[in-house]
């Protein structure tokens, strides 16, 4: 799978912008500020609906523009398929495949996969639990479509009950609704818990050996998956926090609570691992993320770097770029400088500046 195209009409500091990618590695160079991310962030949004940094719709249009245009075209297969994204101010994102319009935006997820590595990832290891719960999420919800319908759902009944229980404080004759939405809860809850524990197993099929190899044969990782409830006890444990829920005006256990922990050796590196350490497991983490893709939907993801290779010292850096292999790649940074001096094949080089894209090579 590569990216042939991209084409943005008023995405952040773009008015209009076509570019043409190549198969292997594409760099995008400028200073900081110039726009260099806001490429990334667009084909990320192409492939997940939403941007890698959280923002809204109405955020990534261009502030003088009321909506806006991405248009990605890709090679999937050896058939060309064509993505069209509708970003508008007031209303919900409109999207298409082939100029077919799609009815539900999450049916796009699957048809471009994305891996997206920037410098904040580095710090996942030491962050607090939400992020390594929406790394897990964004990454399921790529290759599992059910999932996407479990944890979707799981989320706005919790949303509902949510409201419900801060009702109930103002008439508690409405806690006999508690109900009706606990058993949906349950429902899909159990089966996002159990997807995730499949997802831990499968991950650490591979990063044991990539982090073996990446911390010179010294340490051996594993990711611990730490739900709040066992899938098995959760209907109990709802029951039994029904009254803590109301007082706290919030629903306590479940999947919106869990951890995942990275071990090193037997020790916690949230806890003990020095920076170095945290970072090495980051970084393993991502390449058994790319691994695991592959086996996944038997094709190569395109992996998105923004701007992390300059928060690498240069064996981290070699490592990342010899792991790359054949797949597309497009990555940022301020300067050639450090490519070059790694004779790293450079096979399509644009320069950024102020919202303007220029080919070099």
């Amino acid at each position: 799978m590569i990216i042939k195209s991209l084409e943005l009409d008023n995405i952040r500091n773009y008015k209009y912008l076509d570019l043409q990618f190549d198969q292997g590695v594409n760099i995008l160079y400028g200073d900081n500020a110039q726009g260099k991310t806001n490429i990334l962030e667009a084909i990320y949004v192409s492939a997940t609906t939403k941007s890698h940094r959280g923002n809204k719709d109405s955020e990534i249009i261009n502030i003088n523009a009321e909506e806006a245009h991405i248009k990605t075209y890709l090679d999937k297969e050896g058939l060309e398929r064509r993505v069209d994204m509708h970003l508008r101010k007031s209303k919900s994102k409109g999207i298409a495949v082939d100029l077919v319009k799609l009815k539900k935006n999450s049916e796009i997820l699957g048809l471009l996969n994305v891996i997206f590595f920037s410098p904040e990832d580095l710090s996942i290891i030491k962050d607090s639990p939400s992020k390594r719960r929406r790394f897990v999420d964004m990454e399921l919800c790529q290759l599992d479509s059910i999932y996407l319908y479990d944890l979707n759902n799981y989320n706005k009944v919790i949303n509902q009950r949510n409201k419900l229980l801060k009702d109930i404080n103002f008439n508690r004759d409405y806690k006999d609704m508690l109900n009706i939405w606990d058993m949906q809860i349950i429902s899909h809850g159990k089966k996002v818990i159990e997807r995730r524990k499949t997802f831990i197993d499968q991950l650490n099929e591979i990063i044991y050996d990539i982090h073996k190899n990446l911390s010179g044969q010294n340490e051996e990782l594993v990711i611990k998956y730490v739900p709040y409830v066992e899938a098995e006890e959760f209907e109990e444990v709802m029951k039994k926090n029904m009254e803590k829920d109301i007082r706290t005006k919030m629903t306590n256990a479940g999947p919106h609570r869990d951890d995942f922990i990275f071990c090193s050796n037997g020790m916690d590196l949230r806890t003990y691992g020095s920076q170095g350490q945290q970072r090495t497991a980051a970084l393993s983490l991502k390449l058994s993320e790319i691994e695991l893709v592959k086996k996944v939907i038997k094709d190569k993801p395109v992996l998105l770097l923004d701007d992390v290779l300059s928060e690498l010292d240069s064996n981290r850096q070699k490592n990342l770029l010899d792991n790359i292999g054949d797949i597309q790649t497009i990555i940022t940074c301020t300067g050639l400088d450090e490519f070059v001096n790694d004779r790293f094949e450079l096979n399509k080089v644009f320069q950024v500046k102020n919202g303007e894209v220029i080919q070099m090579s």
